[in-house]
Parts: structure tokens; sequence; C-alpha cells
């Protein structure tokens, strides 16, 4: 693309890429000198131009200029960053029926539901935690909502494989460093908002904020759909341009849930919309995941698609990876492989293994805490485990720079009932959980979920998964005891 096609009244410069981390190669391209909490990209022009940078977009004053460099000052670079990258891949959002899914918990879920059930009326793909899928094409996650730059150029892959809809997670970070501000929404989902990412955010009010900025940017014509059962679900929604529609099961909503059954496999409610009510079941279990079903049944509704033509999908919806998973390889006790890592995650975790486990079996925890990250929800860690849970294991989590033990002690500071045992060793903990385990405990697997990857000082390093480990586990240790 040329530049002169981006800006105006600038050389007729042949573009091949843009870029906003100097570090990386990027030959021909566009620099934005993006502000950051951490990083002032006007630092960094010079390693940016070693690297492949022809062009520099700049708000703040520069101490030199090199002649075979153009320079573009703008107000915003932010906002210019957001504008030229939409216009580079050819303004792919606008050509999608773009879905946004925002909230603590149940991004992935809904996000993934709505793939799942849009996908046999159009091709649907999806970006997020868990990957980035779109025809036969899975890729591994990048960030929960990727950088400008990844994102727009995802989407244009979409768009250029024949995709026609998309479900985007949009994280509260994602919103408050501007992400998605060129994304054109058509449909936004607000899950829920509970304790997570005060490290960043400070308060749950500025929180509470970076989620209501999505809102309030929406086009009139897009829909805003929330739930009403949350404390902030009309907060979030109060200001918003489009259409507002909600849902519920506690509250009276547009979309209700007026009866439910939860059970070890599967999930019946009854629907009410418009006084008409539809008997809904999905293999999909836990009380949370009636919200993220009713979510997805709302978005997809509101945009035209009857609800009856969603049942038979419900029913049979892809096990959506590290959340509510249930491994199942013949063992007769339980185990759920959940990503949950907020205390509000943790808790409904919890409260649907109590209702599946017998009053004289017993609850077994594998969990730990992300080093680096919200320090002060690991010791609510520890009394929600010693309210709900009967044998915890506490390991590691993504500690970074911290050391897992220190972690793992802050959360056992809490826990004064029950017995608990520190390992260290992931692998391990899981592995003398289902040694343990008698016929109908119930084991709970939380924080890693599906990721493939774990964080410590030097960076990611490669995992197996705690679904991928459960399984190994069974057939490895359990099963050959059986023998």
């Amino acid at each position: 693309m040329k530049l002169s096609e981006l800006f105006d009244q600038v050389p007729d410069i042949e573009i091949a890429n843009l870029m906003a981390d100097s570090r990386k190669k990027r030959p021909d391209s566009i620099f934005f000198c993006v502000k950051g909490m951490m990083f002032d990209g006007h630092k960094f022009i010079d390693q940016a131009i070693e690297n492949g940078a022809r062009v520099i977009v700049y708000s703040s004053d520069l101490d030199h200029m090199r002649p075979d460099v153009t320079y573009i000052r703008v107000k915003n670079v932010l906002d210019a960053y957001n504008y030229v990258a939409d216009a580079f891949y050819g303004h792919p959002s606008k050509k999608l029926k773009m879905y946004g899914v925002t909230g603590t918990n149940g991004k992935s879920s809904v996000a993934c539901i709505i793939r799942d059930l849009l996908n046999p009326f159009m091709p649907s793909g999806y970006i997020g935690t868990i990957s980035i899928e779109y025809g036969n094409i899975k890729l591994p996650p990048l960030l929960t909502t990727p950088d400008i730059d990844d994102l727009h150029g995802i989407l244009g892959e979409m768009v250029e494989n024949g995709i026609q809809a998309c479900a985007l997670e949009a994280s509260s970070i994602g919103i408050e460093q501007g992400r998605v501000d060129a994304i054109d929404f058509d449909t936004v989902i607000f899950t829920n908002l509970t304790h997570d990412h005060l490290d960043y955010h400070g308060t749950m009010q500025n929180y509470m904020h970076a989620k209501k900025k999505l809102f309030d940017n929406l086009k009139p014509e897009a829909v805003a759909i929330t739930n009403v059962d949350d404390p902030y679900g009309m907060k979030v929604t109060a200001d918003t341009p489009a259409k507002l529609v909600t849902y519920g099961i506690d509250q009276p909503a547009d979309y209700r849930v007026t009866k439910f059954q939860l059970s070890k496999d599967c999930t019946r409610f009854t629907l009410t919309h418009q006084d008409r009510e539809y008997e809904i079941e999905t293999n999909l279990v836990a009380r949370f995941n009636i919200y993220n079903v009713v979510a997805s049944i709302a978005a997809l509704h509101e945009n035209g698609i009857p609800i009856q033509d969603l049942q038979e999908g419900l029913r049979n919806l892809n096990q959506i990876e590290g959340r509510m998973q249930r491994i199942s390889e013949g063992q007769p006790f339980n185990i759920l492989v959940d990503f949950a890592h907020t205390p509000d995650g943790i808790e409904k975790v919890c409260q649907y293994a109590s209702a599946i486990t017998p009053k004289n079996k017993r609850i077994i925890a594998i969990t730990g805490s992300a080093g680096k990250r919200d320090s002060i929800k690991r010791p609510i860690f520890g009394k929600l485990l010693d309210q709900y849970c009967d044998m915890i294991i506490l390991t590691e989590d993504d500690p970074r720079d911290e050391d897992p033990l220190q972690i793992a002690h802050e959360i056992a500071a809490q826990i004064t009932h029950k017995n608990y045992i520190f390992d260290m060793d992931r692998y391990d903990a899981i592995r003398q959980a289902i040694e343990i385990a008698d016929p109908n405990d119930t084991i709970i697997i939380l924080g890693k979920g599906d990721e493939r990857f774990i964080y410590r000082e030097f960076g990611r390093e490669p995992y197996e998964g705690d679904d991928a480990i459960a399984r190994e586990v069974l057939k490895k240790y359990y099963f050959m005891k059986e023998e």
C-alpha cells in the first residue's frame, strides 16, 4: 500500500508493514511512537529505523530527524495507529459480523459458543485467550485481545479466507490500551465484573470504566447485551448509544431463565423471551454456563437467527478447552479442568463441584496463583478453598520471577480447617490428586486450563496443559495400577 493512501501530503512510498514494537524487524514499515504505561515509543525511533521503519508517526518534539526517513506528526499516535491499521488491512471488521465479549469471567466461553452456533449459518472465526481459529486454521493465542496491527491483520486474513463473522474477546486492558478502538462491532456482550486485574486498574471503579468504554463507543445500530443480574451490568451499559438488551436468571430480563436443572453431563433450562418459552438443553454444565449460553442465544437471536434454530446446536456444543472441561477416560471419579484464576471464577467452580459431589465424598483441588499479578487475591483463594474443598494441593501457576512456594504460602495462610500440601511440580500435583481420588470424588484443576505454556522468569516455557496431563496420568498411573 502507498503511504499516500493513508496520509495526506506525504511521499508516494510503498509500505509493506506496520510496527509499534521497535525490536521487531519490519522492512518498509511505518513506526508508531505509542506512549504506553512503561515505555514511550519516541525513545526507540532509532531502533525502529534500524529494523526497517521508513516512516515515523509521532506526537512529541524530536531531537533530530534523518533525511532518508519520512516523519508525520499527529495529535494522537494511538488514534493514527488504529486508523491506519484498519485501512492498511482493508477495513476487515466492517466486512465481518463482529461480536465482542467482555467481562471478568466467561469471555472465552461465550465467544466460542457464538462461533460454534453461528458456523452452520455463516463461516465464523474466534480470537481470544484459547486460540485464533477460522475455517481449518487454528493458531496459538497472542494476547486475549491482540495488539492493533495483529488484530486487524488476523481479521483481514479471515476476510480473505471467506469468513463472514468473528467472535472477539475484548479484555479490559485491551480496551484501555485502545486495541479495539477501530473495530466496527455489531454486537457486544457484558458477562460480569469481579475482582481481577486490580494490579493494572487500581480500583473496581476504574476496572468497570474500562469495560464501559467499549459500550460507550458502539454505533447506534449495534446491540449491547448485558447481564442484568450482575451489579455492574446496567452501569457498564448506562450510556451506550446502541440498542440495549438484557439477560439473566434472578432479575426480569429480555432473555430470562425461569427454571433450570443441573447435572454432571448436561444442563436443562426454560428460557423466556417476549412471552414465549423455549426448552433449552445443553451439554455444557454448571450454573454460570447458563449465563454464557443465554448471552450467546441473545446475541444470535438479536442478529436474526430464530431461537428454535439454535436448540440442536446447543445440545452438542464443542467442549470449550480448559473451561469447565470434563476429563472422562472411564475413571470412577469426576475431573474438571477450568481456567478459573479469579475469586469469583474459583468460587463458581467450587459451587458446581459441591453440587455434583455426594456428601460423603471429597472435593480435591489443585491450584496456585500467577506471579506478578494481583497478589491481593491470593488469601481470598485460600478462604474459598478452605470453605468448599476437602483436600488442597497448592502448586505453581505462571510464577514468572516470583517464588511459587511463597505464593502458595500466601494462599495457605487462609486455609485453616482443611488439609493441604505443597507440590511445586504441577504435573506431580495432578498425579497425586488422581492417585488419592476415591470413586465419586471430584478433582478440580484450576488456573491454567488448556494453556500449553507456563510463564517463568525467562519467559514462556512449553507446558503440556492440565487437560492433557490429567489424561496422561489416568492412563499411565491410575489404570496401570488397576491392572
